[in-house]
Parts: structure tokens; C-alpha cells; sequence
């Protein structure tokens, strides 16, 4: 069969896929997406997210005052300790600015600033009814602008030679195709849900994690291009990855297992022994860091304690929280040894000094003084029955090794950009992030960089 020939293929339909594909057909461009997912479940992570970071002058959209661009290299680097490409970096935070107007023109609307412990009013812009209100937005203008959908469409192949991708081998209505596009944006996400290949870098323990996002992002394009010697970066065992509800299924999860409670509490592994400082900072910016704590602790699990002073304090989970009137019911009810609970709640509440200035909202100094680990804000005791629990476990949001990309978003082998290959998205964020993660920041990724890659891609076809 004689490949189709199209202008652009973008692989993938999530933000990034989708921002490529409406900014390669705007410029003219006969553009193609191929969405490994059933169309009720297109999007993939996108349609789990809620916001987008942006660097902003002035009051912008739904954002009060500013955010600089130094500030926000500022807390990338704090949330990375170091770990990024400060190039690429400052590249997708000042593209952020123009993003959220030309997100807005495009379909995404906006709801107005947030107030409370999530601390986002200033630096992140949520969306009106979520990331999947976003993606049906995109979908709708990509269909407008004369892209077309091939859902179920899984790519298993790029055929690379004389330094271009001759072909794109995918499957769709059960057969085998292909495609002859003079551009590829590859978009396709992570391999996260690839257990095996989470085994593979992690070891055994990672066959307990959970996936908060589409079962869908396999890694099956990244695995085939790396495998072909384009280049790559970022290390297997670095992820975005947070401490979700232990309840939570094992893919599609979603924000809504999100636990926002660990400021206000204390985080107990198996063996009723806290681990970490539950108050480090505010949560925006300590929330992905949790992830690969829970990962390292016995059978990969925690358990959140709070008392009813705290229970008000956070965005609840989708999953109500262990109830009980005492803490020796609360430890046999989360299967917790109850005289080790027992004393490390009476030690931390020991350690609790003066909580006349708690304020939930901001970093207060109400410490402990003392223990190891201490807690450095928020630092109230646990008295007020009744007492709740929520169990965590490691949630993977996205892996970070991927393609590594230039500031076009092209890719390379041996230091030789490929001729009409670009990547954007989770494929290529581990260009940026060599660790860590901070909120809302792989939209900004996503975003900025598939404009870049629909633009020189259509440049390049055309």
C-alpha cells in the first residue's frame, strides 16, 4: 500500500499534540492526528489537569498582581535543586506569558483566582471545568480549522533514514497503515504505564505504584526512536509522581485522588514512624516531592493522620477518610500498629510549641522543636477527636526520560537535528525537568512547546 501523504502527523492528543496540530494547520498546513485512545478517553493526562503556571507583568486573565520571570526560575530551581536546563527553561516561562491569551482565543476559558491553602491565586490560571473542558475546547477548534482525528490510531513505528522520517507505521480499525507526512510532532506522553518498564528502572517495588493518568501513554514511540538512536535525556527514575489516595485505581485516577492534607498533618509509614517534614513550604511546592517518599518506604505505603481541627483545612480527596473516636481505633482501622501510632502522635504533640500564629494559608513558623524529622510550619498538636487517616501510595503522573529537543523542539541523533522531527509535551519535558516538579508546570511545558513544533513544522512542510 502506497503510504498517505500528509502535510503534518502529530502523534499523540493530548495539550501538546493539540496545540501543535492547530498552530501547524493556522499557518496552512494539512495536519493529521493520530490519538492512541478511544475518542471518550482522548486527551491523555490533559484531561486530568487543572491549571497552567504563568509568568504575568501585571493582573492577567483570571491572575492577581505578577509573576516574574526570575521568580518562577526561581522556584523551578528550588523544586528541581538545580536539575534543569535554565535555556529551555526560561524559554517555556517567558513563552507562558503569550500562552494564556492565545488559550483563551482558542476555546479554554478561565475561572476566576483561588483563594486558600493551594496558594495559586497569583501564578497558575485554572480552567473552567477542568482539563477536560480544555481539551474538547482544542478538539473542537483543531475539527474547525480542517485537522483530522484518527482515534485508536497506535503507532508502532518511525521509519528514520537519510536523517528524516520516511514513514509513520500505525494501526487503526483493525488493520495496518501508513503514513508518508513531510513533519512529525511526536506528543505522545511518557511510559508511565508500562508496568514492566517502571519494574525495569525502579525494580520490583514499582509493580505497586499507581498511575493518576492515561493507561494509554505506554512509551511505545519514545522506546522505537530511542531505540534508533535519537537522542535522548532524562533519567528512567525520575518522574512526576505524588502521594494519592491508597485507594485509588490503577490508572485514570485523576486529580481527584490527590491528597492536600500532608501540610496538616503527620505522615506515618507501616510501622507508625514518621519520615519527612510534613510543613516544608507551601503545598504547590512540596506536593510531587511526596511521591517518591512514599515510594521509598516499606510496601511503598503512608498514612496521613490529622485530628477535626485539620479536616477543613484542604481540598478533600474523591474518597471519604478513615473515621474513628481514639487513635488506638484509628491505627486497627488503617492496620497501623497502635502503641507505635500511639507514641509518635505523643511525641510530635510533645514537640508542638506556641500555635498562636497557625495560619494555614501561608508559611507561619508554628514548628517543633526537638524531633527528627521536625515540622517546620503548621507544627499543631493531634488532640481533637475525631481523629481521620487516609492511606497514600505513589502516584505517577508522567516519567521523565524522553526526546531531547532544542529550542525549535527539534530533535537530534549524534548532535544532527532531525530533518522533520519535533517533539513537545511529556516526551520531551525531561529536556526541563532532570527532577522534581512544581504545579502546573507541564502545561506550561506542553503549551509553549507545542506551538514551537506545530510552527516548524508547518514551516518545514510547507
Amino acid at each position: 500500500m502506497t503510504p498517505e501523504t500528509w502535510d503534518v502527523a502529530v502523534i499523540g492528543g493530548g495539550n501538546a499534540a493539540l496545540c501543535a496540530a492547530i498552530t501547524a494547520a493556522e499557518a496552512g498546513a494539512r495536519v493529521v492526528i493520530l490519538e492512541a485512545a478511544p475518542k471518550p478517553y482522548r486527551g491523555g493526562n490533559s484531561r486530568h489537569t487543572r491549571n497552567f503556571r504563568c509568568m504575568h507583568a501585571g493582573p492577567l486573565g483570571p491572575l492577581t498582581d505578577s509573576y516574574s520571570e526570575d521568580e518562577y526560575f526561581a522556584d523551578l530551581m528550588k523544586v528541581t535543586d538545580g536539575k534543569t536546563d535554565e535555556h529551555l527553561a526560561r524559554l517555556a516561562i517567558r513563552g507562558s506569558q503569550e500562552c494564556l491569551p492565545w488559550m483563551q482565543d482558542h476555546g479554554v476559558r478561565f475561572q476566576p483566582s483561588l483563594s486558600g491553602t493551594l496558594s495559586l491565586a497569583r501564578t497558575n490560571a485554572f480552567f473552567l471545568g477542568g482539563g477536560k473542558s480544555l481539551v474538547n475546547a482544542y478538539y473542537r477548534t483543531a475539527q474547525s480549522l480542517g485537522v483530522e482525528v484518527r482515534y485508536e490510531a497506535r503507532v508502532s513505528h518511525l521509519e528514520l533514514g537519510d536523517n528524516r522520517v520516511a514513514r509513520v507505521d500505525y494501526s487503526h480499525e483493525g488493520q495496518d497503515k501508513s503514513l508518508a507526512p513531510r513533519s512529525v510532532v511526536v506528543a505522545s506522553g511518557g511510559f508511565q504505564a508500562d508496568t514492566d518498564w517502571l519494574a525495569r528502572a525502579w525494580g520490583p517495588a514499582a509493580r505497586n505504584f499507581l498511575i493518576r493518568g492515561t493507561p494509554y501513554n505506554r512509551g511505545v514511540v519514545l522506546a522505537d526512536l530511542l531505540e534508533q538512536g535519537v537522542a535522548q535525556v532524562g533519567d528512567p527514575t525520575q518522574c512526576h509522581a505524588v502521594a494519592i489516595d491508597g485507594r485509588a485505581p490503577k490508572f485514570d485516577g485523576g486529580i481527584v485522588t490527590r491528597l492536600d492534607c500532608v501540610p496538616f498533618s503527620i505522615v506515618v509509614n507501616k510501622h507508625g514512624e514518621r519520615f519527612y517534614d510534613e510543613g516544608e513550604d507551601v503545598w504547590p511546592k512540596r506536593y510531587a516531592i511526596w511521591g517518591r517518599l512514599v515510594a521509598a518506604q516499606p510496601d511503598q505505603v503512608g498514612h496521613v493522620i490529622i485530628d477535626s481541627r485539620s479536616l477543613n483545612l484542604f481540598m478533600p480527596s474523591v474518597f471519604p477518610p478513615i473515621k474513628a473516636e481514639t487513635l488506638d481505633e484509628l491505627a486497627g482501622k488503617m492496620g497501623l500498629p497502635p502503641d507505635r501510632l500511639c507514641a509518635t502522635v505523643e511525641a510530635f504533640n510533645a514537640a508542638c510549641g506556641d500555635t498562636g500564629n497557625f495560619h494555614p494559608t501561608e508559611l507561619d513558623g508554628v514548628a517543633t522543636t526537638g524531633i527528627s524529622p521536625p515540622k517546620t510550619n503548621w507544627a499543631r498538636p493531634i488532640v481533637e477527636p475525631p481523629f481521620y487517616g487516609y492511606s497514600l501510595r505513589t502516584g505517577v503522573t508522567f516519567t521523565y526520560l524522553g526526546l531531547r529537543v532544542d529550542d525549535h523542539a527539534q530533535c537530534s541523533i549524534d548532535g544532527r537535528p532531525v530533518d522533520n522531527l519535533w517533539a513537545a509535551g511529556e516526551t520531551m519535558a525531561g529536556s526541563i525537568l532532570g527532577q522534581g516538579y512544581l504545579a502546573g508546570f507541564g502545561m506550561t511545558i506542553g503549551t509553549v512547546f507545542g506551538r514551537i513544533a506545530g510552527k516548524e513544522a508547518a514551516a518545514h512542510a510547507n
